[in-house]
């Protein structure tokens, strides 16, 4: 019998999240800054998710965007976010470090896992595992440290570039950990990546633009370096979400 495949949403607001749950998404990744490839999401929107959520909630561990070596500073910010998301009563977290060769950080990795299993708290690896030097040693070192699963675009942009990694990573893992292939993932493609890769989670934004309900509008000012319209923005929908869950196990 085929199983069903789950989806994990990353939303990057609690109106994200809750449209991920209204759509049937099995599990929120909250995050922030979706356009630096996410963030920490500030205390007060966890504790609103953890509030308003009966799927499960899991929080994305990471203090900065950029590469996914830390300094020991950065690291106690990451400690002490985990402290918050278990004092929170979040069902995860999601984390990834690396060392300057490509590696897993091991040590601080452990670190970080010890915390969360002492409080029966969940944890994926996330996309930092696509920028490791080797990610068939970096699976087994993920294994090792005993994660949940991993998020992976199989070393690519896109889960649909890296579909034959994801396939082969699959293969290797052997059911001691989940692989769930994230980037680009759309109703377009989920189903191919699916039956391509045998998974059966998958990670998607799920986003739409909206505009905003400004009547003024200041158009000679941006508060921002990376944006093209200060008056839109991202948010998942709750339709895109259910068509994603169709196709997914269409």
């Amino acid at each position: 019998m085929k199983s069903t495949v789950l989806l994990e949403v990353c939303a990057n607001s609690i109106t994200s999240a809750l449209a991920a749950q209204d759509g049937g998404a099995a599990r929120v990744e909250l995050c922030e800054n979706l356009y630096e490839g996410g963030t920490t999401p500030s205390y007060g929107e966890i504790l609103q998710a953890r509030k308003l959520l009966h799927i499960k909630l899991y929080v994305l561990i990471r203090p900065r965007g950029g590469d996914f070596l830390y300094t020991d500073l950065e690291f106690e910010v990451m400690l002490a976010d985990v402290r918050h998301c278990i004092e929170a009563g979040c069902d995860g977290i999601v984390i990834g470090m690396l060392n300057a060769d490509g590696t897993v950080d091991k040590p601080r990795c452990a670190e970080l896992v010890n915390l969360a299993k002492q409080w029966r708290v969940g944890v994926t690896f996330h996309r930092a595992f696509d920028m490791c030097a080797d990610m068939y040693q970096a699976l087994e070192d993920i294994i090792e440290l005993g994660c949940e699963r991993i998020l992976t675009s199989g070393g690519k942009s896109t889960a649909m570039e890296g579909v034959n990694t994801i396939a082969h990573l699959v293969e290797k893992a052997a059911g001691r950990i989940q692989i769930m292939p994230g980037s680009g993932v759309a109703e377009k493609n989920v189903s191919d990546l699916v039956k391509f890769t045998g998974v059966t989670e998958v990670h998607s934004s799920a986003r739409v633009r909206v505009k905003s309900k400004m009547s003024y509008k200041n158009t000679h000012i941006m508060m921002g370096s990376d944006y093209t319209d200060e008056y839109s923005i991202d948010v998942t929908d709750t339709e895109r979400v259910k068509g994603i869950l169709k196709m997914a196990n269409s």
